[in-house]
């Protein structure tokens, strides 16, 4: 019996299935190196290595993976948070400038699988009505405070490494390479934002959801 190409567990979830086999591919690389490179910093101290269980629950790891983890889930959250009110003319990423989209039209309880929190109705839909949002900021808050452990962390062992007085938690957010490290991090992931929103104007991808159709004009919002 012939099936068809879509009844496949991998072609339904190919999208998902690559980017985390990519994220933890280049995790694991991530870890590799950042464990090489910490160590060969340890040593021109004059301080033992660690091996790589200790180093994953050092300051250098967590800053480390926490820094980019943040201002990703920072950029998610405001892309979905400002595209809701936000346009810009002859993007694919935004909403049309003047006709109502789908996504603003009021929850049907009796729509046939809709989800359960759109089915009962009251507080859990309220919530559910900005879950993916709430989740994001959530994620935000998390990583950046992961983040500002690590680096916390890190920068009290490097003091001692160097014969430096350590410092509390409310001296360090005076210093500014965390800061540094936050900031670096902010920038790139705003621009990345301001290229797809402005190059979707007038660039195309064929069969791409993240591009107008090839033959779409310039000034025509949305996909």
């Amino acid at each position: 019996m012939q099936t068809n190409k879509t009844d496949h567990f991998f072609y339904r979830n190919s999208l998902s299935i690559v980017f985390i086999s990519l994220f933890l591919m280049a995790l694991v690389a991530q870890v590799f190196f950042g464990w090489k490179q910490h160590n060969q910093e340890l040593e021109e101290l004059g301080s033992s290595t660690l091996g790589l269980g200790q180093y994953l629950t050092s300051g250098h790891f967590f800053s480390a993976t926490f820094e980019n983890f943040q201002s990703e889930f920072l950029q998610m959250a405001l892309y979905v948070i400002l595209t809701i009110s936000l346009r810009q003319i002859g993007s694919a990423e935004s909403k049309d400038l003047v006709k109502p989209e789908e996504v603003d039209r009021e929850p049907d309880p009796g729509r046939k699988d809709a989800p359960g929190p759109v089915k009962r109705g009251g507080w859990r839909l309220r919530v559910y009505e900005h879950s993916l949002s709430i989740a994001f900021v959530l994620m935000f808050l998390l990583s950046w405070l992961g983040h500002l452990y690590g680096s916390f962390i890190d920068f009290n062992e490097e003091q001692a490494l160097h014969g430096q007085p350590q410092k509390d938690l409310v001296a360090f957010l005076g210093e500014p390479d965390f800061w540094f490290e936050t900031f670096q991090n902010w920038q790139s992931e705003f621009l990345s934002v301001a290229s797809i929103v402005v190059l979707s104007i007038f660039l195309r991808q064929k069969g791409s959801p993240e591009s107008k159709p090839v033959d779409a004009p310039h000034m025509e919002t949305g996909k």
